[in-house]
């Protein structure tokens, strides 16, 4: 992977690096990650900091992104290097369907990292029963650009409900919940639990979740591939049981990351057992290399699969690695 000279964000991002690595450097990474009021960020963060201090020769450093579909632009743009996607849109961006409409994305999977409930979060006084009660209703589908917002988008126009939407980022849009200028936003659970923004808003006003009735998920079963359902049982203190679409979270890289420095990334990804664990507590529950293989919807890096190989994984079809002529 050729060295690249850190934008002025890489270089301000170093910063959160205690420590870190010698300056000169052979390759320097910029990873897109997303809102830094979500639970995610930190993961990037550590993430970022395991780098640096287990690969030799590379020094990363993490940009705040709009998500998915911010960090897929930016790195056909050359601008970041690796960073956050789900399952759903990267394999839209791989077979140029939705969104990428004649207009094919190569971001080979590095791998998968956690399921993703998408939650429908709205203030318990908002009067929000049911999806349907939505309509016309001020209401955040996600940060812009994110595969969250790009989703919520999706499933509620095929559920035939059109809110009022409102932009703007987590922290924003947080802001507004609490004010009751927008009664919810669709947010990404970390693990079955609720992120920690709306934790924060739990802690102001009372959140509650809504639920798909059993038709919505026979609609999103039948027609929805890319996504799934999934039943919640214990979101957080408060929170009801219930049914809402998810898909997964995976770091993805450019197709020019060479094979070396994917192989060694994943390598300490896959065997670090504390520094993302301690980030985001939900990964406990996970074998990260076993949710690469259940979850993964499009080609790995080859350095991703050689170690995958190594480590006596068999490989789905459809998650083979391309091979360059």
């Amino acid at each position: 992977m050729k060295l690249v000279k850190a934008p002025l964000a890489a270089v301000a991002a170093l910063a959160i690096f205690g420590g870190g690595m010698a300056a000169a450097q052979d390759t320097r990474l910029l990873i897109g990650s997303t809102s830094a009021s979500s639970s995610q960020y930190g993961y990037f963060v550590a993430l970022g900091q395991l780098i640096n201090d287990t690969v030799p020769g590379v020094m990363a450093s993490v940009a705040e992104t709009g998500a998915t579909m911010d960090n897929l632009r930016r790195m056909q743009r050359g601008q970041v290097h690796m960073g956050l996607v789900t399952t759903n849109i990267i394999e839209h961006a791989y077979n140029g369907t939705q969104e990428f409409e004649g207009n094919p994305q190569e971001a080979p999977l590095l791998w998968v990292y956690a399921p993703a409930p998408q939650n429908v979060v709205v203030r318990a006084d908002a009067g929000i029963a049911t999806l349907e009660n939505l309509n016309g209703k001020r209401f955040n589908p996600g940060i812009r650009g994110s595969a969250t917002e790009a989703t919520a988008e999706a499933v509620l126009a095929k559920l035939g409900i059109t809110p009022d939407w409102v932009r703007g980022s987590t922290t924003d849009v947080v802001d507004m919940i609490k004010d009751n200028r927008v009664l919810g936003y669709v947010k990404s659970g970390a693990g079955n639990r609720l992120d920690a923004s709306s934790l924060d808003i739990n802690t102001f006003t009372p959140v509650q979740v809504v639920s798909l009735t059993d038709a919505q998920v026979d609609t999103i079963k039948a027609e929805m591939k890319d996504i799934s359902v999934v039943s919640i049982e214990d979101a957080g203190e408060g929170i009801a049981p219930y049914k809402t679409w998810a898909f997964a979270l995976a770091v993805s890289a450019t197709p020019d990351m060479d094979e070396e420095t994917a192989y060694e990334i994943t390598k300490a990804a896959m065997e670090d057992t504390t520094v993302q664990r301690n980030a985001l507590s939900s990964l406990s529950d996970y074998d990260l290399s076993e949710l690469t293989m259940e979850y993964g919807t499009i080609p790995l890096h080859p350095g991703a699969a050689r170690y995958f190989t190594e480590k006596g994984f068999d490989i789905p079809e459809h998650m083979q690695p391309i091979t360059k002529q």
